[in-house]
């Protein structure tokens, strides 16, 4: 297995994209340490992960609180005896027009979409530099590249998150840490399900491969990104949408 007695850090790993990476690492032999807002939530997946044989803890952090998450990395370490990958999933929307997005709209996404991240791999940058090894996978998402209306707190929030892959990336990579950006488009996960049936068919109609994503799509490059096939990847925004932004 290509990750065997490696330990990787999920956030947002309850479900969706982040159930689904989960499931492909531990898939290739990689204990996981799922996040969510609840550790009830975090333990939802325990059962599906532990069947591939690996080890899985979960742990409800508020992954805007700096003293959670570097209490919850220091816990994973003592546990698992190493952190080599870190996957910055967890995220939230608050979609409103700009004119009508109060402060507690704005702040709650950015808090959670951005400031978590950096939480995150902070707190891991220190274990992975002591090793000398360990990927970071950031997964931004396509409206951090081109924008949408009525998500400027999101979008800015997955731009944010694209320039501090990149300088992550310069920061740490003679360390041998690689840090890369995946860019989801139109995935199928309970965020696009909450939207009507009329619409999600004209976003079909746009996209080149005429389906939204699955789940999956996104894991596998996230799987890739964490092998050693990808030692010479590092800065990278890899977006997965179907050839919607060709």
């Amino acid at each position: 297995m290509k990750l065997s007695n490696q330990t990787a850090i999920v956030t947002g790993a309850s479900r969706g994209i982040g159930k689904a990476i989960a499931l492909a690492l531990a898939g290739e032999g990689c204990n996981i340490a799922g996040v969510a807002r609840s550790e009830a939530s975090a333990n939802a997946i325990a059962g599906e992960v532990t069947a591939l044989g690996v080890r899985y803890t979960g742990y409800g952090v508020d992954i805007a609180s700096a003293s959670a998450v570097n209490a919850c990395v220091d816990e994973v370490q003592r546990q698992f005896g190493g952190i080599h990958i870190l996957v910055n999933n967890a995220g939230i929307t608050r979609d409103t027009l700009l004119l009508r997005m109060s402060d507690e709209d704005w702040d709650a996404v950015l808090q959670t979409n951005l400031k978590g991240a950096f939480n995150w791999t902070r707190a891991v940058a220190r274990i992975m530099m002591k090793a000398r090894q360990g990927r970071i996978i950031n997964i931004s998402s396509v409206i951090g590249l081109h924008g949408n209306a009525g998500q400027a707190n999101y979008a800015a929030a997955k731009a944010g998150l694209i320039g501090l892959t990149k300088s992550v990336a310069k920061e740490l990579a003679s360390r041998n840490i690689n840090c890369n950006a995946i860019c989801p488009g139109f995935i199928q996960t309970d965020m696009t399900g909450a939207l009507a049936d009329e619409l999600k068919q004209r976003l079909q109609e746009q996209i080149p491969l005429k389906r939204l994503g699955e789940p999956g799509d996104v894991a596998a490059l996230a799987l890739f990104l964490s092998s050693a096939e990808a030692g010479y990847l590092t800065g990278q925004v890899l977006t997965v949408d179907g050839g919607l932004f060709i």
